[in-house]
């Protein structure tokens, strides 16, 4: 008896667009290390000030602001290869020049130049993102969302494991890391086929609005903004200048209110693909409250993350292979266990219960890095420290997504996920240099037990807001670039 008779469950993933669903989930998981964990470990290794490499966290500035050119990657389209399917090849084929580009730049002479392909690599990770997510949900029918949400989701772990600990592996073994970098290219040029091979889309007809308009209101929003921020920063701000946590509050400052210039212009020039989502959430009650706290809820957690690597090989003493063994594939798989038991939790327990229990889990998790920073260099403890964190952390994900999910509009569904999943990445993003600055000035064990600290007031907001979360429709999903 045929597969597709006996069980219709299975047979589903034996569809071809299925089958695309892991390989460019695959390519959507790819780029995120080489510009974050793995870009940390070779500045580390090439003895990297702690300063230095906390700023550069500020490369993933892309994914928070990737809702800015999500509507004209929506609306314009490359000549050849199809609906999605042209910026997917177009993002991958930059994707492997950038990464060429990397491989031939020093970390000691050129450290301008390794920021900003670090940029460009997050830029186009972040745009093929985007695009992807938009062609899984044109491209599945409703029988088939739930088997591609599972594909993909594993195809963008692998890829995390392959330029994640695989990459330490292979750099501190045999290739070296500009050789590492040139093998990522060789991935990227792999999954261009991939894209090629995929299923066309159906013909495209434009939502509200013409081309020309969408391209004008971003235009005007862009130049808004930017004028704003530069304008703002050219301004004389005395001692604030001369301090590094004085800058980043100036330069924090300076982004919002240009974000609202912005925003103030793109609604009066017409963006309506960008606009309208916004009124549509900001309709809702407590939508201040509620975007506050996709900020907070993981910022503990956010603040552990975002020197692991660093501190493991030079506050701990561990090799890179070891923290590649152990860091990336215990910890990248203890956050799928974490993910995907956080997931069964939900499907029988209320969103907010979920919520509170993985973040109060998240923050104690952390105390396992400052047993780390005070105890002489164990293995068995680093392996124990870091599953834990990982799968504490991957239950928070699942909650958390869920919590994205639940907010996002049906009727602005592309969009809102955008707008509500960059809005995630802020503290992913932002803490880097604080951390770097904290640590330099108080050591690894303070720094860990203000990570604990510094995930309480999400959790008391979360609290605040129980009736509101308790409103919403759960969601079951997890997508994998929410962890942190």
């Amino acid at each position: 008896m045929p597969v597709a008779t006996r069980n219709p469950y299975l047979a589903v993933f034996a569809s071809r667009r299925i089958a695309a669903m892991l390989l460019l989930g695959f390519a959507s998981g790819l780029p995120l290390a080489l510009s974050t964990g793995s870009l940390q470990a070779w500045l580390t290794v090439e003895q990297v000030d702690i300063k230095t490499i906390g700023f550069f966290a500020l490369a993933g500035l892309p994914y928070t602001f990737k809702f800015i050119w999500a509507p004209l990657l929506d609306r314009f389209e490359p000549p050849a290869f199809g609906r999605r399917r042209g910026w997917l090849f177009a993002s991958q084929a930059a994707l492997a020049l950038a990464c060429l580009a990397m491989s031939v730049l020093d970390p000691r002479t050129s450290i301008e130049l390794v920021g900003l392909c670090a940029v460009i690599i997050a830029f186009l990770s972040a745009s093929q993102d985007i695009v992807f997510d938009a062609y899984r949900a044109d491209l599945l029918t409703e029988q088939e969302r739930g088997a591609g949400a599972a594909v993909s989701v594993l195809g963008y772990r692998v890829a995390m494991l392959v330029s994640g600990g695989l990459a330490l592996i292979l750099a501190d073994q045999w290739l070296g890391w500009p050789n590492t970098y040139r093998l990522m290219a060789g991935f990227f040029g792999l999954m261009m086929l991939v894209t090629l091979f995929s299923p066309r889309l159906g013909p495209w007809s434009s939502g509200h609005g013409t081309g020309r308009r969408e391209l004008i209101g971003f235009a005007a929003m862009l130049a808004v903004g930017l004028g704003v921020y530069f304008g703002l920063r050219a301004l004389p701000w005395g001692a604030l200048e001369q301090d590094r946590f004085g800058r980043l509050a100036l330069q924090s400052a300076a982004m919002i209110v240009a974000f609202v210039a912005a925003l103030k212009a793109a609604r009066r020039v017409g963006f309506p693909s960008f606009v309208e989502p916004w009124d549509a959430f900001f309709s809702r009650r407590h939508a201040i409250a509620l975007l506050l706290l996709i900020v907070l809820y993981k910022l503990g957690d956010a603040f552990a993350g975002t020197l692991s690597t660093t501190f493991l090989i030079r506050g701990a003493g561990f090799t890179q292979t070891e923290v590649g063994a152990v860091n990336k594939m215990l910890g990248l798989a203890a956050t799928i266990i974490g993910a995907l038991a956080g997931g069964a939790w939900l499907s029988r327990r209320p969103l907010w219960g979920a919520l509170m229990a993985f973040g109060l889990l998240q923050a104690v998790s952390n105390l396992g890095y400052w047993l780390l920073a005070v105890l002489p260099k164990n293995y068995l403890l680093m392996a124990t420290a870091i599953g834990i964190e990982n799968l504490c952390g991957g239950l928070g994900t699942a909650a958390f997504v869920a919590f994205l999910m639940a907010l996002t509009d049906r009727r602005f569904s592309a969009a809102q996920y955008a707008l509500l999943s960059a809005l995630s990445a802020v503290g992913r993003v932002y803490v880097g240099p604080a951390a770097g600055v904290m640590v330099e000035a108080f050591g690894w064990p303070l720094f860990f037990m203000f990570t604990v600290g510094a995930a309480l007031p999400g959790l008391l907001l979360l609290g605040v807001l129980r009736r509101t979360i308790d409103a919403l429709e759960p969601a079951r999903a997890v997508d994998p670039r929410q962890e942190n």
